[in-house]
């Protein structure tokens, strides 16, 4: 990127520390978030809302689909914001990291029994209600457990963001969500309505992720308020709360534009002021779930260079110790990215390379055709903007350990995710006494 931070010995520095003495102490591949900037980007989605929306209206909720962890938890809380949670996975890791329940919004389009249950006991703040059938488990389970949570109905605004086709989540044709136009929304309210179990809190939409036009968001506020004219003429139901989810984009390489986030919470905040007020009507307590702007740029990847392969007339490949096991954004996405040689960064010498990963397929690549500076056998890349949807992407693909992270700022570096081994791979792996008979049959010839 254009703003990168180089020392003395022609190290990358990031969260302002030495990448290559990080690399040293933690090993490859590796993942550094920058606490520093973590912080301040909670911080101006917290301050932003809190000068644009009338005080003790609104509240920010980070997506921990994200990036989360228990250290990432706690972070979150001390910055004032709640959490949004989309499986029982996350509602745990939550849990233990010692957040408050009602600071929590359970997310998510098909969420089980088991984990149901367990936010009706915890007492999470809020259910998202994604489907007809959601509102029937859940309406008995809470039934049967004494108790009557808050719910939001997410409805589907029809609103197309101008992102990639995988992440756009506000179109009609779309896993998420019920209908404004088709009735399954307005069906939804009258379901919660009839419950004595479920309190009808508001509404939530969502339309997509990596979103840098604007004006999506003022659509999107538009179509929720003329759904919210037809509930209201149907039902006489007004809602309390408005969840506008998140979405806003970031800068992978420097052709992104900038998103500045006290600008895009301004819009948002606008926009649900001035049709609400145009109106007539109250205003609503206004919820933003915020993920990948948090941590996107906080989050750099690490990796050792094993092979540099020069195919002629073809390309260049650097082949890292990582891979589409800890990014698979670039294979499911095309997703591009920038990336420096971290232990050489200022070079007058320039080559296109492809960075490829070390898993068994031809897509393993982590950035494609990127001006690198010369690069060996042992260097060390890092490849920038990987805070969001890669580590918490991972899998143990090829039965790869996913990497080691930490969280680092001036003062020094803490591990907040040990690196896995082989021994955490097998720990679940459970062989039948017949195919144990089988083995030793087998090395006896």
């Amino acid at each position: 990127m254009s703003s990168v931070l180089v020392n003395e010995r022609n190290h990358l520095v990031f969260a302002g520390q030495d990448v290559v003495r990080l690399a040293e102490q933690f090993g490859t591949p590796l993942y550094i978030y920058d606490e520093e900037l973590l912080r301040a980007n909670a911080r101006a989605y917290r301050n932003s809302l809190a000068e644009t929306y009338p005080p003790a209206k609104g509240r920010i909720y980070y997506a921990a689909k994200a990036f989360f962890t228990q250290a990432m938890a706690q972070l979150i809380a001390q910055e004032g914001l709640g959490l949004d949670v989309v499986s029982g996975g996350e509602l745990a890791t939550a849990l233990w990291a010692g957040a408050d329940p009602q600071d929590i919004i359970f997310n998510g389009n098909n969420k089980s029994v088991d984990e149901m249950t367990a936010a009706l006991h915890y007492g999470v703040g809020r259910f998202v209600i994604d489907s007809l059938t959601e509102i029937e488990v859940l309406d008995d389970l809470a039934g049967r457990m004494r108790r009557r949570p808050d719910v939001l109905v997410r409805v589907n605004p029809g609103v197309e963001a101008h992102t990639h086709e995988y992440v756009q989540t506000g179109i009609t044709d779309c896993k998420f969500g019920l209908g404004a136009t088709d009735g399954m929304a307005l069906a939804a309210v009258d379901s919660i309505l009839a419950s004595t179990n479920l309190q009808l809190a508001g509404f939530h939409c969502h339309i997509g992720s990596q979103i840098f036009e604007l004006d999506a968001y003022r659509t999107a506020v538009n179509a929720m308020a003329a759904f919210i004219k037809q509930v209201n003429l149907a039902t006489g139901y007004f809602p309390a709360e408005l969840d506008l989810g998140g979405g806003l984009g970031i800068r992978y390489t420097d052709n992104d534009q900038k998103m500045e986030i006290n600008v895009a919470v301004a819009l948002m905040s606008s926009a649900v002021k001035q049709v609400f007020q145009d109106k007539g009507w109250e205003l609503p307590y206004l919820i933003l779930e915020p993920g990948r702007s948090i941590v996107g740029e906080a989050g750099l990847a690490v990796y050792r260079v094993g092979v540099v392969k020069n195919i002629p007339g073809a390309r260049t490949y650097v082949a890292v110790d990582g891979g589409m096991s800890d990014n698979p954004r670039v294979a499911l996405y095309n997703s591009q990215y920038e990336a420096v040689v971290a232990n050489r960064v200022r070079s007058d010498l320039r080559q296109t390379v492809t960075i490829a990963g070390k898993c068994c397929e031809s897509g393993d690549l982590l950035a494609k055709d990127i001006e690198l500076g010369p690069v060996q056998r042992g260097d060390l890349v890092a490849v920038f903007s990987a805070g969001a949807y890669q580590y918490s992407m991972a899998s143990n693909y090829n039965r790869i350990p996913r990497p080691a992270v930490v969280m680092a700022n001036h003062a020094g570096a803490d591990l907040i995710i040990k690196r896995e081994t082989y021994a955490d791979l097998l720990k679940s792996d459970i062989v039948p006494e017949r195919f144990c008979a089988r083995q030793e049959h087998v090395v006896g010839l």
